[in-house]
């Protein structure tokens, strides 16, 4: 998929670049400029100066225009030097005529020694050029100062509140930082934190899952209406941020009675809604593609995880493009009459393209579409992407905006290259890529000596092959014994793994050599190594990087350390041992106290099955069917407790209500668990962990989930 995306990035950069030629309107805030226009506006409804109306060469020229301009700045003080230079600019850009800067004080004494109300000319008509300058009414220079005060004002004051919608998010993600940093740089501290309003702020909001135990499961909704619900914590986020966007989109958008500038209440409000809503949106752009990316530095600054910032993009686009719509149809309304001639205006055009590819991307990156064709899904939602931010430069690089695009375009373009960059530094070696017990691909590369794992973390990894080199899939990931090799352990399901299967189903031991590349690591390990124990549990294949991190952590602490490291695994069957061997073997020389739960242990005839099976594939048995001596000593007998005998092995499903209520009375101290596996396990590990906050013995009690949702 990587390879295709390039494709799509490097089109958008031609294209860029090919529109960049023709720089469109220039970014104007207008701030006290609006007495400008205001004056503007209303002279051309109050007379006229040049045979040919609106003739910027001619006015520029004409002393009686310029002086009765400067007698309305005039009023009210309103002829500041930034005011009138809007003059100079406005005549060499449209006249091409130079005026001096000092014009509005010399042509001010000419005002004030000729100027008349129209009532004081004789035969004065509109439509007829007037040869002296016209006094204005105060009454009517107040109203269209007023006019021009909410209409331009709504276009400053919509940057303000797009700026509001990004400030919102630097402050949630302060609030995450702080808490991330505390916990790392004041760990003694955050394990005394038990007082009652942080056990209450910690149970009902930052831990739980929005509703029940529901988090990491999915929901479902009419077949194809699949979701799933975020933490009560990202709920409230994003709860917050849609009222503050409602907010923002409503306020300040009052009607002038007798606006001179809109017919009726009812438009102006539809104008105002359609330039708030366009603003805020595109201000917006930027912080959409940082939460997307994966060499996000935000995930680093706050400890949230991958998941959680993909949880708010998704969000933040949603609301992007309700608010590209709202502003669509507004402006689709206000130019009903003329409509079909000004849909041929570029810009016009190409913000309709952006507009129906966002509504293509809400529509596909539905649950139900992701889970089950995720390399369709990606492949749509990138070119629909660049046709976004395409539509969107082009529309908005016409209305003098288009300085909000560049941050989107440059943080999209810097993460690919550093992706790109990533994998061009590890090199394309040659990974050994195993079939295990049926099930599970091993797949072992070599590691670059700089290359420095992150516990708990992940890399993507793309197989050198015709048919899908160009997918990238996210694995969690272990290193060899001797730190020379990351080993990645994929679970056989659709798409490029069951390719992968069914080309070593058949291989001589399953097994075949392939050319890789990998990007990463990415991830960040959670604060458990701090606790004073640290309950790692892990279902099936979310084991490696639950393995990983607690053998960092075991690495760090001596033997004499009261900190206490407990490892869970819950696995279907016995022969899922097999593909994880050496890793437990490894476990021996630690101080990490292992459980295994087998929850169908009678699959594939049970243990003893499983250890026929060993002495068959290891050359155990003798030809004649009897046991090797090498093998009675080891696996001969109703149990595997002599090979592991480091492990407990317990036969059924776990209580997960059990566990983590035992685990927390247990401990000498804070209690942390880490969960990886089956969404059912880590919802009920997460539930449960809740209910132990408010511990009789007053115990911090933490949660962390290693599980990422990458479909």
């Amino acid at each position: 998929m990587k390879s295709l995306s390039l494709v799509f990035y490097s089109l958008l950069v031609c294209f860029i670049s090919g529109v960049a030629a023709e720089k469109g309107a220039k970014f104007e805030k207008y701030g006290v400029k609006k007495y400008f226009y205001a004056c503007n506006y209303e002279l051309m409804l109050a007379a006229t100066f040049c045979k040919k109306g609106r003739d910027y060469a001619c006015m520029c020229t004409n002393e009686n225009y310029l002086a009765t301009f400067a007698g309305c700045l005039a009023y009210k003080n309103r002829n500041s030097t930034s005011v009138t230079n809007r003059m100079v600019e406005q005549c060499m850009e449209y006249g091409n005529v130079t005026i001096e800067e000092d014009w509005s004080s010399e042509y001010y004494k000419y005002y004030l020694d000729h100027a008349k109300y129209a009532t004081e000319i004789e035969g004065f008509n509109k439509s007829i050029p007037v040869d002296v300058p016209i006094k204005l009414k105060e009454a009517e220079m107040d109203l269209f100062q007023r006019s021009y005060n909410q209409f331009l004002g709504n276009y400053d004051d919509s940057l303000y509140y797009g700026a509001s919608a990004l400030g919102y998010w630097l402050l949630i993600m302060l609030i995450g930082a702080t808490s991330n940093w505390i916990k790392v740089m004041f760990p003694g501290l955050v394990k005394k934190c038990t007082s009652g309003p942080v056990n209450w702020w910690r149970k009902h909001v930052s831990m739980p899952a929005t509703f029940g135990k529901k988090r990491a499961q999915e929901q479902g909704l009419f077949k194809f209406f699949d979701f799933l619900i975020p933490s009560r914590f990202e709920s409230v986020v994003i709860f917050m941020f849609y009222v503050v966007i409602i907010i923002l989109c409503a306020i300040n958008t009052e009607y002038i009675e007798g606006d001179p500038v809109f017919d009726s209440k009812y438009e102006s409000t539809m104008r105002y809604a359609a330039d708030r809503t366009g603003i805020v949106a595109t201000i917006m752009m930027p912080l959409i593609f940082l939460f997307a990316g994966r060499n996000n530095f935000l995930q680093w600054l706050t400890g949230w995880n991958y998941n959680t910032f993909m949880t708010y993009h998704r969000h933040t686009a949603r609301v992007m493009f309700m608010l590209v719509v709202i502003h669509a149809v507004c402006f689709s309304i206000l130019l009903s009459s003329r409509y079909a001639s000004d849909m041929k205006e570029t810009y016009l055009i190409w913000g309709t393209i952006a507009t129906v590819a966002g509504g293509i991307i809400w529509v596909q990156a539905m649950l139900f579409f992701r889970r089950r064709w995720y390399e369709i899904f990606l492949f749509i939602h990138i070119v629909m992407a660049v046709l976004w931010v395409a539509g969107a430069w082009v529309h908005v690089d016409e209305l003098g905006y288009i300085e909000f695009v560049y941050p989107t375009v440059a943080v999209w373009c810097v993460d690919r290259l550093v992706r790109i960059g990533r994998l061009i530094v590890f090199g394309f070696p040659k990974a050994e890529v195993t079939l295990l017990a049926n099930e599970t691909l091993r797949v072992v590369v070599p590691k670059p000596s700089y290359w420095k794992s992150v516990p708990g973390g992940h890399a993507f990894i793309h197989f050198i092959k015709p048919t899908y080199f160009w997918q990238s899939h996210p694995f969690t990931f272990v290193d060899s014994p001797d730190n020379s090799h990351i080993i990645l352990y994929c679970k056989v399901k659709g798409g490029l793994t069951h390719s992968l299967y069914r080309k070593l189903v058949n291989n001589p031991g399953q097994t075949a050599t392939i050319r890789v590349g990998v990007e990463g690591p990415y991830g960040e390990s959670t604060p458990a190594k701090y606790a004073d124990t640290a309950v790692f549990i892990a279902g099936g294949n979310g084991i490696p990087g639950i393995y990983s991190e607690i053998m960092d952590i075991a690495r760090r602490v001596t033997c004499e350390t009261k900190k206490k490291l407990k490892l869970i695994w819950v696995i279907r069957e016995y022969k899922s041992l097999e593909w994880f061997a050496e890793e437990l073997e490894i476990l021996k020389n630690t101080t990490i106290e292992t459980t295994i739960y087998v929850t169908k242990p009678e699959c594939n005839g049970g243990i003893a099955n499983y250890l026929d099976m060993k002495e068959e594939e290891e050359g155990f048995k003798q030809e004649d069917g009897s046991k090797n001596s090498k093998l009675e000593g080891e696996v001969s007998t109703t149990s595997i407790t002599s090979k592991y005998s480091h492990i407990t092995f317990t036969e059924g499903r776990p209580c997960v209500k059990h566990i983590v209520d035992k685990e927390v009375q247990e401990s000498n101290g804070s209690v942390a668990f880490v969960t990886c596996g089956h969404p059912v396990m880590v919802d009920e590990v997460r539930y449960y962990a809740c209910e132990n906050i408010n511990n009789s013995e007053k115990k911090r009690v933490d949660f962390f989930e290693q599980v990422q949702v990458w479909s």
